[in-house]
């Protein structure tokens, strides 16, 4: 699967590459090598942050659900041990 990002967002990420690369490194790097760049991260980089993510949200979907019993659990049968007799 790769990571499909819509072209406004890739034009600001390649914005912000340039930016950075102009502001940090002092170099003017140009739309080309900043899409190119942001190319490369996308394809290498970018999945294995995407991974742990997902990996990171299943955990705490499990651990959700781990505690919805303990949170929804209403004891059965209740009534003939609370009734007067």
């Amino acid at each position: 699967m790769s990571i499909e990002l819509e072209r406004e967002t890739l034009e600001r990420l390649t914005s912000s590459i340039r930016r950075y690369f102009e502001e940090s490194l002092e170099m003017d790097i140009g739309d080309l090598k900043a899409s190119l760049l942001l190319k490369f991260i996308l394809q290498e980089i970018a999945p294995s942050v995407y991974n742990q993510a997902v990996s990171d949200v299943a955990r705490h979907v499990r651990d959700l659900s781990d505690e919805l019993e303990g949170v929804i659990f209403e004891p059965e049968f209740g009534f003939w041990k609370s009734a007067p007799r």
